[in-house]
């Protein structure tokens, strides 16, 4: 079994991750726990979620690490950095979205990637983002074991994603993606009834 742990903090982006999350834990080979500072958090939205792993507790065998945005990415904590640094070097998989992005930026952690986010321009007084030239504006950008995405870019990462974890063939993969993002009836038109 293949475990993937979304790391959520308080105000997470409860957009950001659920059509990801939705394909990995409908799938028998993978299961899906969250991690985060805190026994429970709640979403932008609301949502009250209780949490698998504290950020000290987490299973020493993670194959995919995702870092859900929000408002609260502003956090200090050698352990969380630790993981991503040691996961982004031993070439294993790592996705962030939104305001994880800005955490990685601020904390040197796209270093010799190519990368996206939802603005450079609030990345410019961190000392530690060293990089600037490898930022590219679009929606998602995945450079070998890193993919990073805009707040806006929730389908775009879900496919950037599976794609970096051979999720599945990219013939079956496109139609999954154009299902949510064209509609079930222009999905109908072109492939067929799902159902």
């Amino acid at each position: 079994m293949k475990t993937a742990i979304f790391f959520i903090l308080n105000e997470y982006a409860d957009w950001e991750g659920p059509y990801l999350s939705s394909q990995l834990n409908q799938n028998s080979e993978w299961t899906v726990k969250t991690a985060s500072f805190s026994d429970e958090v709640t979403s932008i939205g609301g949502f009250k979620t209780i949490i698998d792993y504290q950020i000290d507790e987490l299973p020493e065998k993670i194959d995919l690490l995702i870092l859900i945005g929000g408002n609260s990415w502003d956090v200090k904590n050698e352990t969380l950095r630790k993981l991503i640094s040691d996961r982004l070097k031993n070439d294993q998989p790592v996705g962030a979205i939104c305001g994880a992005v800005d955490y990685l930026a601020k904390n040197g952690l796209l270093s010799g990637y190519q990368h996206t986010g939802n603005s450079q321009a609030i990345w410019k007084n961190y000392s530690e983002y060293n990089n600037p030239d490898q930022f590219l504006p679009q929606q998602v950008v995945s450079d070998r074991n890193l993919v990073t995405a805009n707040g806006t870019a929730a389908l775009d990462f879900t496919e950037a994603v599976l794609k970096l974890i051979q999720f599945l063939p990219d013939k079956q993969l496109k139609p999954l993606i154009e299902l949510y993002d064209n509609g079930f009836y222009e999905y109908c038109k072109k492939y067929g009834n799902p159902f």
